[in-house]
Formats: structure tokens, C-alpha cells, sequence
């Protein structure tokens, strides 16, 4: 089983490798078979199809992204707390647009997640909702506002100005004047 699991986190690797090199429409099974040395139905071994190909690397990416806020040592301070998480969340969201594509966007048509690989990214959002909930934000449509605002500023930043940060500069004001408005709704 170990022998399996290594097999597919090569395959993803090299899905992951060519996918940057040739964008999502362009991964070829036949190229990523020949990249990890075997023919092309031997991957259906592993992957029953290109979209279970794409639902192994959602996965992966979550699980790196998830990895990723684990490492933190958080602030006890809960505003403090939330920009040191966000501002992890929206590096790794930057650092590989092609990830952050398949993650955030869903480049691909038709492409769904399937629940065991959403359910990282569920994990990840539970834990940006508990931390808001920490800093006094519980009004539901409060969270889905910073969900929002916090995708806003990746779109925009990648969108209009890749490697840089004209607008995830913002990211702590941002938090700021999102906490400012949001806590007080939330406690009354």
C-alpha cells in the first residue's frame, strides 16, 4: 500500500510539473505516462481519469496549504492570530499560480472535487472560521464576506500584478477594517 501511495505522489508530482508548463488543457496523459516511465494505461492503474488525475492534485494542494497553517505558531492576540494565518494563506495561494488556479478558480470545465478531496479545503476553511469566530466575528454573512474579501485580493493581485503586492499589501488593513465592522454585529 506504502509502494502505491508513493507511485501516486510521484504521478502528482509530475502532473503538478507539467501542468505549469503547459496549463491545465495542455496535461496530456500520454506525456505524464511517458514523464513517469510507463505507458499511458498503466496510469489508469492509478487514475480511472484525467479528472480523478485533477481531484488527486486538489487534494494534494490542500493538504500542502494545510500543512502549511499547521506549522504556525499562531499569536494569542485573535486579530494578530488572523493575519498571520491569512497572510500564510494568501502567500501559498501566490506562490504557484497554477495551484492557486486549481485551488481558488476551477480552470478546468466541468471539474468538481470529489467530497473526500474537498473535504480539505473544508478543513482549511473550518479553521480560518474558527479563528474569526475567535476575533468576534460570527455573523455568517460576515464570514462569507472576508472568504470574499481575502479571494478578492488573490484575484486581484494575481490577476493584475503576478509577484507582486500592490494589492495583498492591503491584507492587514483589510482584516482591520473587516474586524471593525463585522464585531460589533456579532455581539449584540
Amino acid at each position: 500500500m506504502a509502494r502505491r501511495e508513493e507511485k501516486v505522489a510521484e504521478i502528482v508530482g509530475h502532473a503538478w510539473e507539467l501542468a505549469r508548463s503547459q496549463g491545465f488543457q495542455g496535461l496530456s496523459l500520454r506525456a505524464l505516462a511517458t514523464r513517469v516511465g510507463m505507458r499511458q494505461p498503466s496510469l489508469y492503474e492509478y487514475f480511472a481519469s484525467k479528472d480523478a488525475l485533477y481531484d488527486a492534485m486538489f487534494a494534494d494542494a490542500n493538504r500542502q496549504l494545510l500543512a502549511r497553517l499547521e506549522a504556525l505558531s499562531l499569536p494569542a492576540d485573535p486579530r494578530r492570530a488572523l493575519k498571520s494565518f491569512f497572510g500564510t494563506f494568501t502567500q501559498f495561494a501566490l506562490e504557484d499560480d497554477v495551484r492557486g488556479q486549481l485551488m481558488f478558480l476551477r480552470p478546468i470545465p466541468g471539474f468538481v472535487p470529489t467530497p473526500e478531496s474537498y473535504s480539505w479545503a473544508q478543513d482549511v476553511l473550518g479553521r480560518a472560521v474558527d479563528l474569526l469566530v475567535a476575533a468576534g466575528v460570527t455573523d455568517p454573512g460576515d464570514i462569507d464576506c472576508f472568504v470574499a474579501m481575502v479571494a478578492g485580493l488573490i484575484t486581484a493581485q494575481s490577476s493584475n500584478e503576478p509577484g507582486g503586492d500592490r494589492w495583498t499589501r492591503h491584507l492587514d488593513r483589510m482584516i482591520d477594517l473587516h474586524l471593525d465592522d463585522a464585531q460589533p454585529r456579532s455581539t449584540t
